[in-house]
């Protein structure tokens, strides 16, 4: 049997009681999609941190920056610190650095899905293009840390809460492998890859601005914990995986989960739908990386009956009709939501659900609002099946 042949790309849900087991070939649905977005992004050089610079950074070229969402200038003394309106996204703030993180989250992962589909090796050699210019040379690498990400003009020069900008490194971390498999990253380089983000796991979990997004709420601690997980796995830290699984079963479930699957701290925002969205995909992707590692996250359940397993079929007849969701709509982007959300995806196969997976193919695969790309973070199912 020839490699491409070997490649097993499809999947199958085990079944759970009375409940058929859940198909989806993945190949052949997403094929056309993959490649053509891959073809387009062969002609795309990678930008770096390095291309850009704000004058309001306190950090070096090789530093990641980036500038609070919701922080706009105060309307009755323009020189004063900037003031919050929630849900508010101003346009003006820098989000350069950003741009390129999710572009790098958008085309690698693509770009890898399209050589594990097709074993052509001009896909592969432009994604290993991008891993140099992030993680590898000298000239253009990014600085291992978030010191300078979320700045507030007149606050703070960076801030715990920037660390959710990196949740675009998640399926990058995925494609990584599979671009090395190709043959598109030497053995060094591939090694240079993987200390990258050993160090960036590092300071994730030992820094000031790591520690306060690791202890937040809602969303940012999911998000925090989805990352480790991610890069630990990538890089063989299995305690940082086992330490992921016990925060998750410990604090992430019972803190944001309700008995009846809702998520309190998340319908209290101004963007409730979205932030619903958002935060199941995290969870769901976390459950999906750490079970895979050993952990069992899927079948978890608390006491009192909160879980994953509750949190999707709470939100599931609201993915599938947006109409009856019965909170406020969001204050921007209302409209723009669901995409095919990974949770549906995740927890169809984990849960054999083909209701599931027959409405995550309904959905849209991708966006041209950036508020929609910075919160959809992975798009790319062949590289998990």
């Amino acid at each position: 049997m020839s490699m491409k042949r070997r490649v097993f790309l499809g999947a199958v849900a085990a079944a759970g009681p009375g409940r058929a087991a859940a198909k989806i070939d993945v190949a052949s649905f997403d094929r056309s999609r993959v490649l053509a977005d891959a073809r387009q992004f062969l002609n795309r050089q990678p930008a770096t941190p390095v291309a850009s610079r704000s004058p309001r950074s306190a950090g070096g070229p090789h530093d990641f920056f980036s500038e609070g969402d919701y922080w706009w200038p105060d309307p009755n003394n323009p020189a004063a610190p900037y003031v919050r309106r929630d849900g508010m996204t101003n346009p003006a703030n820098f989000v350069d650095h950003r741009n390129y993180l999710m572009r790098l989250s958008v085309e690698v992962p693509a770009l890898a899905a399209a050589w594990k589909l097709t074993r052509e090796r001009r896909y592969a050699e432009h994604a290993a293009a991008h891993l140099r210019a992030w993680f590898v040379a000298p000239a253009t690498r990014m600085n291992p840390d978030l010191r300078y990400a979320q700045a507030i003009q007149g606050r703070s020069t960076g801030r715990g809460t920037g660390i959710i900008d990196t949740i675009h490194l998640v399926e990058v971390a995925r494609a990584i492998p599979l671009v090395a498999e190709a043959g598109m990253l030497r053995q060094d380089e591939f090694t240079r890859v993987k200390s990258w983000f050993a160090a960036y796991t590092n300071w994730m979990t030992t820094s000031k601005n790591g520690i306060e997004e690791r202890d937040a709420k809602n969303n940012h601690a999911t998000c925090w914990t989805m990352q480790v997980a991610a890069f630990a796995a990538f890089t063989g830290d299995t305690k940082q995986v086992a330490d992921c699984a016990e925060r998750f079963r410990t604090l992430l479930v019972p803190h944001q989960i309700a008995p009846d699957g809702s998520q309190p701290l998340e319908v209290n925002r101004t963007k409730p739908y979205g932030y619903c969205l958002f935060n199941l995909d995290a969870l769901a992707t976390l459950c999906q990386i750490v079970s895979a590692n050993g952990h069992d996250l899927w079948s978890f359940q608390t006491k009192d009956g909160r879980g994953v397993r509750n949190a999707v079929e709470q939100m599931y007849p609201f993915i599938a009709d947006k109409k009856k969701w019965p909170h406020p709509s969001d204050v921007m982007y209302f409209d723009e939501w669901p995409m095919r959300q990974a949770a549906l995806f995740f927890a169809g196969l984990a849960y054999g659900r083909q209701d599931y997976l027959d409405a995550w193919k309904k959905l849209p695969a991708s966006s041209n609002v950036e508020e929609v790309v910075r919160n959809f973070f992975i798009r790319q199912p062949v590289l998990w099946t």
